[in-house]
């Protein structure tokens, strides 16, 4: 199974991918912002593409070996189209969820990281352009859940789906 884990920046991509990655088993988190840090010199948004295609290659090996794979990233709807796209022959299950916590929530600094200015720009951008409500997959408001609440969301989501 491949799970994309959509949303905002500090929507909780991240903290609900881990715990997914736990209840579900032989998983494998793929980070595609981690694919920059070999082009660090790139411009981010210059660098997206072959960012993508990096993930597509990595997507593909898991799930050749048999595992399941998780991927939190914002995604646009272009991005989506280029992924699905990409992964179209890939026999297995492709599931996208977008977390789409209020905005107000999302500004706020959550764990121990404050965010920048930069950050709290690229969050308005990201809600300003749909990203955290696409016409793509299942949305999920997780304004007031837990992270665990969340991934028993999912969980719940994705039993219904093979019913």
């Amino acid at each position: 199974m491949i799970i994309f884990i959509n949303g905002s920046f500090n929507a909780g991509k991240s903290t609900v991918a881990k715990l997914l990655a736990t209840k579900i088993g032989d998983t494998a988190i793929v980070e595609v912002d981690t694919f920059h840090d070999f082009i660090e010199w790139m411009p981010i948004k210059e660098s997206v593409l072959v960012n993508l295609e990096n993930a597509t290659l990595v997507i593909r090996n898991f799930v050749k070996r048999g595992f399941n794979v998780i991927v939190p990233y914002s995604l646009s709807k272009r991005n989506y189209e280029y992924l699905m796209e990409e992964l179209k022959n890939v026999e297995d299950d492709i599931q996208i969820f977008t977390l789409n916590p209020k905005i107000e929530e999302v500004l706020e600094n959550r764990g121990e990281k404050e965010l920048t200015e930069a950050e709290k720009e690229r969050i308005k951008y990201h809600y300003s352009t749909g990203i955290n409500n696409p016409t793509f997959g299942k949305v999920i408001n997780n304004t007031h859940q837990t992270p665990t609440e969340t991934v028993e969301n999912i969980l719940g989501l994705i039993s219904l789906d093979k019913k």
